[in-house]
Protein backbone atom coordinates (compact mmCIF):
# COMPACT_ATOMS: atom_id res chain seq x y z
CA UNK A 1 0.00 0.00 0.00
CA UNK A 2 1.42 3.32 -1.04
CA UNK A 3 1.16 7.03 0.61
CA UNK A 4 -1.22 9.26 -0.64
CA UNK A 5 0.58 11.90 -2.09
CA UNK A 6 -2.25 14.96 -3.30
CA UNK A 7 -0.52 18.58 -4.11
CA UNK A 8 -1.69 21.83 -5.00
CA UNK A 9 -0.34 22.38 -8.77
CA UNK A 10 -0.74 19.85 -11.79
CA UNK A 11 3.21 19.89 -12.27
CA UNK A 12 3.92 18.21 -8.66
CA UNK A 13 4.71 14.88 -7.33
CA UNK A 14 1.25 14.21 -5.72
CA UNK A 15 -0.58 15.04 -8.85
CA UNK A 16 1.37 13.08 -10.82
CA UNK A 17 0.56 10.04 -8.71
CA UNK A 18 -2.55 10.65 -8.37
CA UNK A 19 -3.65 10.14 -11.87
CA UNK A 20 -1.21 7.13 -12.48
CA UNK A 21 -3.78 5.28 -10.43
CA UNK A 22 -5.69 3.30 -11.71
CA UNK A 23 -9.99 3.58 -10.89
CA UNK A 24 -10.70 0.51 -12.83
CA UNK A 25 -12.91 -2.41 -10.89
CA UNK A 26 -14.39 0.22 -8.81
CA UNK A 27 -17.79 0.05 -7.96
CA UNK A 28 -19.91 3.44 -8.05
CA UNK A 29 -20.62 4.81 -4.51
CA UNK A 30 -23.93 6.07 -3.48
CA UNK A 31 -24.95 9.68 -4.56
CA UNK A 32 -24.51 10.69 -0.97
CA UNK A 33 -21.34 9.17 -0.67
CA UNK A 34 -18.49 11.53 -1.80
CA UNK A 35 -15.72 10.15 -4.26
CA UNK A 36 -12.32 10.28 -2.33
CA UNK A 37 -10.78 7.11 -2.38
CA UNK A 38 -7.28 7.52 -0.12
CA UNK A 39 -4.06 5.39 -0.02
CA UNK A 40 -1.96 6.80 3.33
CA UNK A 41 0.58 5.62 5.32
CA UNK A 42 -0.13 7.46 8.62
CA UNK A 43 3.31 7.00 10.02
CA UNK A 44 5.65 6.74 7.09
CA UNK A 45 6.89 10.06 7.52
CA UNK A 46 8.66 8.62 11.12
CA UNK A 47 10.06 5.47 9.24
CA UNK A 48 14.12 6.30 9.12
CA UNK A 49 14.14 4.97 5.07
CA UNK A 50 10.83 7.00 4.62
CA UNK A 51 11.50 8.47 0.76
CA UNK A 52 8.38 10.97 1.55
CA UNK A 53 9.36 15.05 1.24
CA UNK A 54 7.16 16.79 3.71
CA UNK A 55 6.50 20.28 5.15
CA UNK A 56 7.01 20.64 8.98
CA UNK A 57 5.09 23.15 11.33
CA UNK A 58 6.21 23.20 14.62
CA UNK A 59 3.38 24.26 17.35
CA UNK A 60 3.85 25.44 21.33
CA UNK A 61 4.24 22.06 22.31
CA UNK A 62 6.75 19.30 23.69
CA UNK A 63 8.61 17.66 21.21
CA UNK A 64 9.53 14.29 21.28
CA UNK A 65 13.90 13.98 19.63
CA UNK A 66 13.44 10.95 18.11
CA UNK A 67 10.52 12.24 16.46
CA UNK A 68 11.86 16.01 16.04
CA UNK A 69 14.83 14.44 14.20
CA UNK A 70 13.47 12.15 11.33
CA UNK A 71 10.89 15.18 10.45
CA UNK A 72 13.29 17.66 10.21
CA UNK A 73 15.57 15.83 8.30
CA UNK A 74 13.16 15.22 5.73
CA UNK A 75 10.97 18.40 5.36
CA UNK A 76 11.27 20.56 2.24
CA UNK A 77 9.99 23.87 4.33
CA UNK A 78 10.31 24.12 8.15
CA UNK A 79 8.04 26.81 9.87
CA UNK A 80 7.18 27.32 13.65
CA UNK A 81 4.14 29.14 14.60
CA UNK A 82 4.80 31.78 17.27
CA UNK A 83 5.69 29.65 20.27
CA UNK A 84 6.06 27.28 18.37
CA UNK A 85 9.77 29.12 17.69
CA UNK A 86 10.66 28.62 21.59
CA UNK A 87 10.37 24.76 21.33
CA UNK A 88 12.60 24.80 18.68
CA UNK A 89 15.27 26.92 20.32
CA UNK A 90 14.97 25.36 23.17
CA UNK A 91 15.21 21.74 21.79
CA UNK A 92 18.48 22.75 19.99
CA UNK A 93 20.52 24.51 22.24
CA UNK A 94 23.99 23.87 21.55
CA UNK A 95 23.18 23.49 18.09
CA UNK A 96 20.89 26.28 17.12
CA UNK A 97 22.57 27.35 13.48
CA UNK A 98 21.82 24.10 12.14
CA UNK A 99 18.06 24.25 13.35
CA UNK A 100 16.96 27.18 11.32
CA UNK A 101 13.11 27.52 10.52
CA UNK A 102 12.29 29.05 6.81
CA UNK A 103 10.10 31.25 8.38
CA UNK A 104 7.92 32.05 11.89
CA UNK A 105 4.58 33.48 11.91
CA UNK A 106 1.97 34.55 14.52
CA UNK A 107 0.82 37.48 16.73
CA UNK A 108 3.68 36.86 18.75
CA UNK A 109 2.32 36.95 21.91
CA UNK A 110 4.03 33.60 22.67
CA UNK A 111 7.78 33.66 21.23
CA UNK A 112 10.02 35.20 23.76
CA UNK A 113 11.75 38.26 23.05
CA UNK A 114 15.60 36.73 22.47
CA UNK A 115 14.20 34.18 20.23
CA UNK A 116 12.89 36.25 17.66
CA UNK A 117 15.63 38.43 18.25
CA UNK A 118 18.02 35.36 17.91
CA UNK A 119 16.02 33.74 14.55
CA UNK A 120 15.57 37.37 12.91
CA UNK A 121 19.33 38.13 13.29
CA UNK A 122 19.56 34.47 11.32
CA UNK A 123 17.65 35.78 8.87
CA UNK A 124 14.76 33.57 9.20
CA UNK A 125 11.66 35.32 7.82
CA UNK A 126 9.54 36.55 10.22
CA UNK A 127 5.80 36.83 9.37
CA UNK A 128 3.58 39.00 11.83
CA UNK A 129 -0.25 37.86 11.59
CA UNK A 130 -2.21 39.96 13.80
CA UNK A 131 -5.86 38.33 12.73
CA UNK A 132 -7.53 36.88 15.67
CA UNK A 133 -10.35 35.03 13.89
CA UNK A 134 -7.84 32.39 13.28
CA UNK A 135 -5.53 30.35 15.44
CA UNK A 136 -1.68 30.82 14.77
CA UNK A 137 -1.37 27.24 13.26
CA UNK A 138 -4.39 28.21 11.15
CA UNK A 139 -2.49 30.94 9.73
CA UNK A 140 0.97 29.47 9.67
CA UNK A 141 -0.52 26.59 7.82
CA UNK A 142 -2.37 28.94 5.28
CA UNK A 143 1.26 30.61 4.45
CA UNK A 144 2.91 27.11 4.11
CA UNK A 145 1.05 26.11 1.77
CA UNK A 146 0.95 29.59 -0.19
CA UNK A 147 4.93 29.17 -0.40
CA UNK A 148 4.54 25.70 -1.55
CA UNK A 149 2.69 26.47 -4.16
CA UNK A 150 4.70 29.63 -4.95
CA UNK A 151 7.99 27.83 -5.66
CA UNK A 152 6.42 25.09 -6.96
CA UNK A 153 7.94 22.37 -4.20
CA UNK A 154 7.52 18.81 -4.31
CA UNK A 155 5.79 17.21 -1.29
CA UNK A 156 3.68 14.71 0.04
CA UNK A 157 2.10 16.01 3.21
CA UNK A 158 2.69 18.05 5.93
CA UNK A 159 3.08 17.24 9.51
CA UNK A 160 2.13 19.04 12.24
CA UNK A 161 4.51 19.17 15.21
CA UNK A 162 2.70 19.46 18.67
CA UNK A 163 -0.98 20.55 19.11
CA UNK A 164 -2.25 17.48 20.99
CA UNK A 165 -1.21 18.06 24.39
CA UNK A 166 -1.89 20.37 27.04
CA UNK A 167 -5.17 22.58 27.77
CA UNK A 168 -8.43 20.65 25.95
CA UNK A 169 -9.34 24.04 24.03
CA UNK A 170 -5.91 24.30 22.11
CA UNK A 171 -6.21 20.35 21.47
CA UNK A 172 -9.51 20.99 20.28
CA UNK A 173 -8.68 24.14 17.72
CA UNK A 174 -6.04 22.04 16.41
CA UNK A 175 -8.76 19.59 15.40
CA UNK A 176 -10.61 22.39 13.96
CA UNK A 177 -7.81 23.68 11.80
CA UNK A 178 -7.64 20.00 10.05
CA UNK A 179 -11.25 21.48 8.85
CA UNK A 180 -9.81 24.16 7.63
CA UNK A 181 -7.13 22.36 6.17
CA UNK A 182 -9.65 20.36 3.76
CA UNK A 183 -10.35 23.64 1.95
CA UNK A 184 -6.40 24.54 1.80
CA UNK A 185 -5.04 21.96 -0.01
CA UNK A 186 -5.76 18.17 -0.93
CA UNK A 187 -1.95 17.47 0.97
CA UNK A 188 -2.20 14.85 3.74
CA UNK A 189 -2.57 17.19 7.33
CA UNK A 190 -1.17 14.99 10.12
CA UNK A 191 -1.08 15.94 13.58
CA UNK A 192 2.07 13.99 15.50
CA UNK A 193 2.47 14.80 19.03
CA UNK A 194 4.05 12.25 21.61
CA UNK A 195 2.39 9.09 21.55
CA UNK A 196 -0.45 10.18 19.96
CA UNK A 197 -1.86 11.10 15.32
CA UNK A 198 -4.69 12.54 14.03
CA UNK A 199 -5.54 12.85 10.34
CA UNK A 200 -9.09 14.08 9.43
CA UNK A 201 -11.07 11.71 6.76
CA UNK A 202 -13.08 13.43 4.00
CA UNK A 203 -16.17 11.61 2.77
CA UNK A 204 -15.38 8.45 0.73
CA UNK A 205 -13.41 5.03 0.72
CA UNK A 206 -9.37 5.16 3.00
CA UNK A 207 -7.30 2.29 3.49
CA UNK A 208 -4.39 3.20 5.85
CA UNK A 209 -1.69 0.59 6.46
CA UNK A 210 -0.93 0.36 10.12
CA UNK A 211 2.24 -2.32 9.76
CA UNK A 212 5.31 0.19 9.82
CA UNK A 213 6.01 -1.46 12.90
CA UNK A 214 6.04 2.00 14.80
CA UNK A 215 1.99 1.91 15.63
CA UNK A 216 1.13 1.25 19.04
CA UNK A 217 -1.63 -0.86 20.02
CA UNK A 218 -4.87 1.81 20.05
CA UNK A 219 -6.57 3.76 17.40
CA UNK A 220 -9.89 5.24 17.67
CA UNK A 221 -12.66 6.91 15.23
CA UNK A 222 -14.08 10.23 16.54
CA UNK A 223 -17.03 12.24 14.44
CA UNK A 224 -16.36 15.42 15.53
CA UNK A 225 -18.09 18.49 14.37
CA UNK A 226 -20.66 16.64 12.99
CA UNK A 227 -22.29 12.51 12.95
CA UNK A 228 -21.28 10.32 10.72
CA UNK A 229 -24.56 8.12 9.45
CA UNK A 230 -22.42 5.69 7.49
CA UNK A 231 -19.43 4.39 8.64
CA UNK A 232 -18.31 1.02 7.48
CA UNK A 233 -14.61 -0.48 8.69
CA UNK A 234 -12.24 -3.82 8.14
CA UNK A 235 -8.88 -4.25 9.88
CA UNK A 236 -9.79 -3.44 13.36
CA UNK A 237 -10.95 -5.91 16.16
CA UNK A 238 -14.14 -3.88 16.22
CA UNK A 239 -15.42 -2.98 13.17
CA UNK A 240 -18.35 -1.15 12.11
CA UNK A 241 -21.19 -1.44 9.04
CA UNK A 242 -23.08 0.58 8.46
CA UNK A 243 -23.28 2.55 11.70
CA UNK A 244 -23.78 5.79 12.72
CA UNK A 245 -20.89 7.26 14.88
CA UNK A 246 -22.35 10.53 16.60
CA UNK A 247 -21.46 11.86 20.20
CA UNK A 248 -24.60 10.46 22.73
CA UNK A 249 -24.78 7.46 20.68
CA UNK A 250 -21.50 5.85 19.35
CA UNK A 251 -17.71 6.97 19.42
CA UNK A 252 -15.15 4.61 18.45
CA UNK A 253 -12.25 4.66 21.14
CA UNK A 254 -9.89 2.35 22.64
CA UNK A 255 -10.09 0.22 19.44
CA UNK A 256 -7.17 -1.69 18.21
CA UNK A 257 -6.22 -3.78 15.00
CA UNK A 258 -6.61 -7.34 13.54
CA UNK A 259 -3.07 -8.07 12.46
CA UNK A 260 -3.94 -7.77 8.82
CA UNK A 261 -1.88 -4.66 8.44
CA UNK A 262 -4.38 -2.39 6.84
CA UNK A 263 -7.56 -0.82 8.51
CA UNK A 264 -10.29 0.87 5.61
CA UNK A 265 -13.15 2.97 6.30
CA UNK A 266 -15.95 4.17 4.67
CA UNK A 267 -17.28 7.33 5.83
CA UNK A 268 -19.98 9.90 4.73
CA UNK A 269 -19.36 12.62 6.69
CA UNK A 270 -15.47 14.05 8.15
CA UNK A 271 -14.42 11.54 10.79
CA UNK A 272 -11.18 11.64 12.88
CA UNK A 273 -8.61 9.26 12.79
CA UNK A 274 -6.25 8.95 15.85
CA UNK A 275 -3.87 6.13 16.17
CA UNK A 276 -0.70 5.44 18.78
CA UNK A 277 2.56 5.97 18.12
CA UNK A 278 5.10 3.89 20.02
CA UNK A 279 7.01 5.66 22.46
CA UNK A 280 10.67 4.62 21.71
CA UNK A 281 10.88 4.63 17.31
CA UNK A 282 14.12 2.77 17.74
Amino acid sequence: CGGRCLELGATDRGERRAKSRSHKGRTSKPASMAATDDMLIPLECLLPTGKLKHCLLILNQPMDSDQFQRLWSKAVVRACADGGANRLYEHTEGRRERFLPHFISGDFDSIKPEVKEFYKVKKCEIIDTTDQDFTDFTKCLLILLQKVKEQGLEVDDVIILGGLGGRLDQIMASVETLFHATKMTKLPVIIIQDTSLAYLLQPGHHRLCVDTGLEDKWCGLIPVGNACNNVTTTGLKWNLTHQVLQFGKLVSTSNTYDGSGTVTVETDQPLLWTMGIKRHLN
